[in-house]
């Protein structure tokens, strides 16, 4: 059977913090990666990605669910609700009721459903006091996916993401090393027989207190700033975009 794939969710489905300029926005991405796994072995294999960047949960249910639906696929991953989690107030009850009826209506089409946990902002400043809702909203999740028959890839559990490295200078999106783990994570859910390698990093020079100072203070200035700015103002990073790939097509080979 020829696999149909759609991804659909936020920046993190997108791939942002995975540069390739030869791509559209710019960027390839763990969903792009997964796509070019199945091809490798179903030559066959159809993609579309309809995700886009800022995108709440609701907006992903009103913008993607139903378009990925009449694309007839096979196998759907969405995850939905990091910028929700991310606001003043949310009321996260409500806003699973609505992710669960989503996911009812993509697994009633017949696709395979793939949902992701929310990742630990433990060690995280900045963003560690959302790690009570993410918790909340992780158990409601599984408690979705027990009842509609999803899988889920577990990014709560993967301590690899621990690592610096493992993300972006906005510190908010993975780097390409991130995307391409993340690819793995999902093509272990997709597939017993594929073998997830654990990520080795050599030990991270150490740093002056200034030199740390001097990087916070600039990544303050050129992305928490404006991240900010966006929520006071009510816009979005993705405000205007399209999706990078919003119609099915062959994925013929890594990056093409």
């Amino acid at each position: 059977m020829t696999i149909r794939y759609v991804a659909l969710g936020d920046s993190f489905t997108e791939g942002v913090g995975d540069p390739d300029p030869g791509l559209p926005h710019g960027l390839r991405g763990w969903a792009d990666r997964v796509a070019e796994f199945l091809a490798a072995t179903d030559r066959d294999t159809q993609y579309a990605n309809l995700a886009i960047r800022g995108r709440k949960l609701r907006q992903v249910i009103d913008e993607q669910v139903q378009p990925a639906i009449d694309l007839d696929p096979t196998l759907v991953t969405i995850y939905a609700g990091g910028n929700d989690i991310l606001r003043p107030s949310i009321d996260i009850d409500d806003l699973m009721a609505e992710y669960d009826a989503a996911v009812e209506r993509l697994t009633s089409s017949g696709a395979t459903v793939v949902l992701f946990t929310g990742f630990d902002t433990a060690q995280s400043p900045i963003f560690r006091r959302t790690r009570g809702r993410t918790a909340i909203y992780n158990e409601l999740l599984r408690e979705i996916a027990d009842v509609r028959g999803a899988l889920i890839v577990d990014y709560w559990r993967f301590d690899e993401y621990n690592d610096p490295r493992m993300w972006d200078i906005d510190r908010l999106h993975m780097s390409s090393m991130g995307h391409a783990t993340m690819a793995n994570r999902v093509m272990a859910q997709l597939r017993a027989d594929h073998v997830v390698e654990a990520s080795e990093f050599d030990p991270l020079p150490t740093r002056r207190r200034i030199e740390a100072l001097r990087d916070d203070a600039a990544w303050a200035w050129n992305y928490l700033g404006p991240w900010v700015k966006r929520r006071v103002t009510g816009t979005s990073s993705g405000d205007g975009l399209s999706p990078r790939w919003p119609h099915l097509r062959h994925v013929d080979s890594p990056g093409q």
